[in-house]
């Protein structure tokens, strides 16, 4: 199965080469206005016309603030190691004809290909989250693919801004390694996570690590901007991995391959598992009315005959009027069923198909969410990673809204009846 694709190609007659996706969580197939331009829930990295990578190349150790400047201003990338006022590591790059480079952050300047925000909890709302700070970096990282096969792609933190430099200050983590190369982190922070048996039904989550600005990899540090790092990590590279997982400190970004996107479900296969499920004309138990999952187009909107759920068991009802109310929680309904008390709320298909390790029929609920998973597997998977949370946390989340699981199994079995 393929996967459509998210962006407009100049090649006229041949099929460009794609070398993978990002997809960030929290959304449910797009941004909640609506995908415009850089800013989108999802973006393809293709082959350019021409490649634009960079690769180290001449070392300059400066004494004053004017020579560094004179280096980053001759037009090339570099990237600056300020050790204190009277000492900077200037390293230039030059051009790299076998590689292209992505970079993503919060930054709306031309050298960003993907403008990535912080992401709303499904369980807030914008007037609440636009309180909050954003901890994103401007230039948060790149991405360089190879031109040639296998296509590998790695990440590197920090991007280069419009001058084409990357400026670790004193108050930066960054040091020599013993080969005489300089590297640093940035401010809050780089981490991925690759996954244990590929991204596939049988996945287990991986560790995190954090990623340096020349593209090694460590423990996290004590906490995400302490200026101590962590240990370097030798058996583990920053080459990319279907299903690896980017966090931005703020928005976590998903990175899927081409061969993984090939393997994956579509938005036709959703919709038609959508209409299968309807086409069975499953049963509220109470009103012996018809249950029936909106289309996708109208995930937002709560219809009539849309299924509900009771998570303290996972029966599925329709908008029963004579289900009792908890004493305890305003969203909490008692089961007319088998009486447990519980969150009472509508079903959505989980639409971002990026999302899915299997292929099968939606089966379960992420727990106490309002979104329907496709078969088992996918929802035991999200439901056991811990995504990062803030400068501090970690917590399981659902990936269609962001929304933090609870339970013990954060997810659970839905009960259709007919």
């Amino acid at each position: 199965m393929f996967s459509p694709d998210q962006e407009e190609h100049c090649a006229p007659n041949k099929e460009p080469v794609k070398y993978g996706e990002l997809v960030v969580l929290g959304y449910n197939g797009a941004l909640p206005n609506g995908d415009r331009g850089r800013r989108k829930s999802r973006f393809a990295l293709y082959k350019r016309p021409k490649a634009n990578g960079v690769k180290p190349s001449t070392v300059h150790v400066i004494s004053t603030p004017q020579a560094s400047k004179a280096i980053s201003c001759k037009g090339q990338h570099s990237i600056s190691y300020t050790l204190s006022r009277n000492q900077t590591v200037v390293v230039e790059y030059t051009h790299d004809k076998d590689t292209d480079m992505f970079q993503v952050g919060r930054s709306t300047e031309s050298p960003i290909d993907f403008v990535v925000t912080d992401t709303i909890s499904g369980s807030q709302n914008n007037d609440e989250a636009q309180i909050t700070q954003s901890t994103i970096s401007r230039f948060a990282c790149r991405i360089v693919c190879d031109r040639n096969e296998p296509y590998t792609a790695r990440i590197f933190a920090a991007g280069f801004d419009s001058s084409k430099n990357i400026f670790l200050g004193e108050k930066a983590a960054k040091w020599k390694n013993p080969d005489g190369h300089m590297d640093g982190l940035t401010t809050n922070g780089v981490l991925v996570m690759h996954p244990r048996g590929g991204f596939t039904e049988e996945s287990q989550p991986g560790v995190w690590r954090e990623i340096s600005v020349c593209g090694d990899v460590y423990t996290l540090r004590e906490t995400r901007s302490a200026q101590q790092r962590g240990k370097l990590v030798e058996s583990e590279t920053n080459v990319l991995q279907d299903g690896s997982l980017i966090d931005l400190c703020g928005a976590t970004l998903l990175w899927r391959t081409a061969d993984g996107l090939f393997h994956t479900p579509t938005q036709k296969h959703i919709e038609a598992l959508r209409q299968e499920i309807n086409a069975a004309r499953p049963q509220c138990p109470v009103g012996l009315n018809t249950l029936a999952f909106p289309s996708i187009n109208r995930k937002e909107v709560v219809e009539e005959k849309q299924p509900w759920a009771y998570l303290s068991c996972g029966t599925c009802t329709g908008t029963t009027t004579g289900a009792h109310r908890s004493d305890t929680e305003a969203n909490e309904r008692e089961c007319p069923m088998c009486r447990t008390v519980g969150p009472y709320v509508p079903l959505w298909l989980g639409c971002e198909a990026g999302f899915y390790v299997d292929a099968g029929p939606p089966t379960h609920a992420f727990y106490p969410l309002v979104t329907m998973c496709a078969q088992r597997k996918s929802a035991k998977y999200w439901s056991q990673i811990p995504l990062p949370h803030g400068t501090h946390a970690f917590h399981a989340a659902c990936p269609f809204c962001a929304t933090q699981l609870v339970g013990e199994q954060n997810c659970i079995k839905l009960i259709f009846q007919g």
